[in-house]
Formats: C-alpha cells, sequence, structure tokens
C-alpha cells in the first residue's frame, strides 16, 4: 500500500474551509508543504491566518483526520508554522484573492 503523494494530500485538504473567511484553507495558502515518508508518516505543515485564530484547533484537528483516512497513511504531523507569516497577498490562490477582494 503506497503512501500518499503531495498532491493527493493536498486534493484531500481542498475542501477543508477557514470557517471566518469561508474559503479553503489550500486556496488561502494555509497549507505550506506536505512530507510524505515510504513508512507511512505524513507531515502537514500549515499555518493560521493569525495566532489567535480562535478556529485553529479545528482546523488543525480536522487536516490531521482527513489525512490520517487516507489509504496508506498510518501516522499524521501537523506542524504549525508561523513563519513565514501568512500573507494573502503572496500566498493565496487568484480565486481566493479575488473574493477576498485582493488584486
Amino acid at each position: 500500500m503506497a503512501v500518499p503523494t503531495k498532491e493527493q494530500v493536498i486534493e484531500v485538504l481542498r475542501p477543508i474551509h477557514d470557517p471566518e473567511i469561508r474559503i479553503g484553507i489550500v486556496d488561502l495558502g494555509l497549507v505550506y508543504d506536505v512530507i510524505s515518508h515510504e513508512t507511512g508518516r505524513v507531515e502537514v505543515k500549515m499555518t493560521l491566518t493569525t495566532p489567535a485564530c480562535p478556529y485553529g484547533e479545528m482546523l488543525i484537528t480536522e487536516v490531521h483526520k482527513e489525512v490520517a483516512a487516507m489509504e496508506g497513511v498510518k501516522e499524521v504531523e501537523v506542524i504549525l508554522v508561523w513563519d513565514p507569516m501568512w500573507d494573502p497577498e503572496t500566498m493565496a490562490s487568484d480565486m481566493a484573492k479575488d473574493i477576498l477582494g485582493i488584486w
């Protein structure tokens, strides 16, 4: 059983939305990296819109749950990082920028 690729993990995370902004965490640019190890361990490096995000724990839990449910995944670690700080002007997708009014 193969461990999912970075692209496959990102696709599973795509439907997870930030409840305040109502845009997916992938389109917001909150998922910085995904590392899949041959052992079945998957690491997701992500951030939040702000350190005081009231939905932070919920988002981290949902990311963990969705990745853990993927075939071939034996262990999941969600790593919360603050460097670089999230900047929607450079990290969000064009669709997210349109919704947020960033041109």
